[in-house]
């Protein structure tokens, strides 16, 4: 049985890599495309390689669940064409066997992706957006494309590249009075966290009254912040490429300033659930294979993977931004497309069983 396990769990591991990396070569080739508009100045062409090539570890992340899905069907699939399937139960082997079998790459495969999003994407994503970033800032402009907003209170800022060593270039501050009339306003060609504070440097300030406005320049001024490099490393990147912990740190964050933080919730219940997710559609792949798929072609297991992993990210994606709108908590959003990929699986295959 050992040596059935093994052949079934190299089978399916084989299958479920294979797919992960086609998948991914077909993104990264796109997203270089992409790159293409954007190159000017120090942004070269082999900047954006480098830039994209930092982001290989985020894609593989994001692409598991579906290539999870598509490989179980591949390499199941490719044992029940073989009969291999069918002489395995003739020799006494039961279902639920099988089914723990072709199972458990799954589960390393999820605890793996678990510390690809934990420790290694969300690091390298941030190191890939702030070059990216830095490449693209042009000196003496207050705001930048490419930049990012922020909120704390009745202060606005913009910041147009973050570093991860606690460096911020292009620094946009505007401070509001409680009825929404500018005061102050602050730019800084640069920012860096030294002693526990921020320090502005070539700073240009302005403030504003009922009658008149007046402007100062500093060589450097103290800022006063609740915002750390942490919380900026965090603040750089989309909700997706942040890492589990960071989203919840930056959520409960969000909330201490009074603003809504379901984006980041949202995105910590679907990475914290893509383990049970990857788990849900390989039981539905293999239910397929024990059911309806057990006896078509390759090309049809394959075509019937990609319709139902379109159909579950469909489900995520309307799912979660209905969450946000009708105030309903994230947890359900992500819960919901799980629970029903376990009950279909499980269901097909009690009727095989």
């Amino acid at each position: 049985m050992h040596k059935l396990n093994r052949y079934i769990g190299r089978t399916v591991t084989g299958a479920i890599v294979l797919v992960l990396l086609v998948i991914v070569g077909i993104d990264l080739l796109t997203a270089v495309i992409d790159q293409l508009e954007d190159l000017r100045g120090e942004y070269t062409f082999a900047a954006a390689l480098q830039y994209v090539a930092m982001t290989i570890p985020g894609r593989f992340y994001e692409f598991l669940p579906f290539a999870a899905l598509v490989g179980c069907l591949a390499g199941l699939g490719s044992m029940a064409g073989s009969s291999e399937l069918v002489v395995m139960r003739a020799a006494g082997i039961s279902t639920a066997r099988l089914v723990w079998a072709a199972m458990k790459p799954a589960l390393v495969l999820s605890l793996l992706g678990l510390v690809l999003a934990e420790y290694i994407a969300p690091p390298v994503q941030q190191i890939a957006e702030s070059f990216r970033a830095v490449a693209l800032q042009e000196e003496g402009k207050a705001h930048s494309e490419y930049g990012m907003w922020h909120r704390e209170g009745n202060r606005y800022m913009h910041f147009n590249a973050v570093q991860p060593n606690g460096v911020l270039y292009g620094v946009s501050i505007y401070q509001f009075s409680d009825g929404r009339e500018l005061q102050r306003s602050l730019y800084a060609e640069r920012a860096s966290f030294v002693g526990g504070q921020w320090l502005l440097e070539d700073v240009k300030e302005a403030s504003f009254n009922a009658r008149s406005a007046e402007q100062q320049l500093h060589r450097s001024l103290s800022w006063q912040t609740e915002l750390t490099p942490q919380l900026l490393n965090i603040l750089v990147l989309q909700p997706s490429d942040l890492s589990i912990s960071g989203l919840w740190r930056y959520a409960a964050y969000l909330q201490e300033q009074g603003i809504n933080g379901g984006e980041y919730l949202l995105a910590f219940w679907n990475k914290l659930l893509q383990p049970l997710t990857i788990v849900g559609l390989v039981l539905v792949a293999i239910s397929f294979i024990f059911g309806p798929l057990r006896e078509v072609t390759m090309g049809h297991r394959v075509f019937v993977g990609v319709l139902i992993g379109v159909v579950f990210r469909m489900l995520q994606d309307m799912l979660g931004p209905a969450s946000l709108v009708f105030g309903f908590a994230p947890v359900y959003a992500s819960l919901l497309p799980i629970v029903l990929s376990f009950v279909v699986g499980g269901a097909l295959l009690m009727r095989r069983v």
